[in-house]
């Protein structure tokens, strides 16, 4: 898609920490996005290894890319950082260790734009070494309000598909709007006290049944590294956000069991 006025800019946001040996594969799958109307910040969180230097030599080659270098302070601060930056319309996240589809982007805003949805979600495949496989769960292709978007979240209460930021589209207005920021605080899950709030303001929700996001699985992760009292811990703190959603929505009773299955859910991503 040629770069022009009519397309809504998307800003891409991509915190990178000792990312050196994917970075490049990340970097280069949002350089050939087929949608050409996006920033792209790159948002250095102190790494000890070539990241930086591999973020300024693409940042050097083309313009859409910009740098931002700072002291380590963890994936929440980092991608809060580079919201209060982004001036796009739309708000798309990748991980440094993962990569698009070429045409993830355009996917997600054609979407957003036939739709007028404040949040897209898609499809992704998990890679665990030469395997690929396709996850997502909703296949309507019709616009949800909150209440129908809710209801199927308690599908799977605790899955990366509804959980992560990677496969979804965002509307940075609501995001300002409303003062949703990633919870510097934990480092598990923030992402998905993130998309709690998110849904809280959001009034219109559609997915994209294309898988356009290539999430890399490895051993040795935060999440497999989790104890069972940090993990519970981490959970009463998100059921709260939960509660809130649900009650806002006059959901929570009628939904309390499907609700609290969430305490004792795993995530998924398989």
């Amino acid at each position: 898609m040629p770069l022009n006025t009519d397309t809504p800019l998307v800003s891409i946001i991509i915190p990178v920490y000792n990312a050196a040996p994917d970075l490049a594969t990340c970097i280069e799958s949002v350089r050939r996005q087929r949608y050409q109307n996006i920033e792209v910040l790159l948002v250095n969180d102190g790494s000890s290894d070539a990241s930086l230097q591999i973020c300024r030599m693409y940042a050097q080659r083309d313009p859409r890319f910009c740098v931002i270098d700072k002291e380590n302070s963890g994936v929440s601060a980092t991608r809060n950082l580079a919201i209060e930056r982004a001036r796009g319309k739309y708000l798309q996240f990748v991980d440094s260790d993962d990569w698009l589809d070429a045409n993830a982007t355009r996917l997600l805003v054609e979407r957003a734009e036939e739709t007028g949805a404040d949040l897209v979600i898609s499809h992704f495949c998990r890679v665990v070494d030469d395997k690929i496989s396709v996850y997502g769960f909703l296949q309507s292709t019709r616009v949800m309000d909150q209440r129908l978007f809710a209801r199927h979240l308690l599908d799977e209460p605790a899955s990366f598909y509804y959980g992560v930021m990677w496969n979804k589209l965002y509307r940075r207005n609501l995001i300002l709007e409303h003062d949703i920021r990633c919870n510097e605080a934990l480092q598990w899950s923030e992402d998905f006290q993130f998309n709690l709030e998110y849904i809280r303001y959001a009034q219109t929700f559609c997915a994209l049944q294309t898988p356009i996001y290539y999430y890399r699985k490895r051993g040795g992760s935060l999440t497999g590294a989790l104890t069972i009292g940090r993990t519970l811990t981490t959970k009463l703190n998100l059921f709260e956000y939960y509660r809130a959603l649900y009650t806002g929505l006059g959901l929570y009773e009628q939904f309390k069991p499907q609700i609290y299955r969430y305490l004792i859910a795993s995530a998924k991503d398989n």
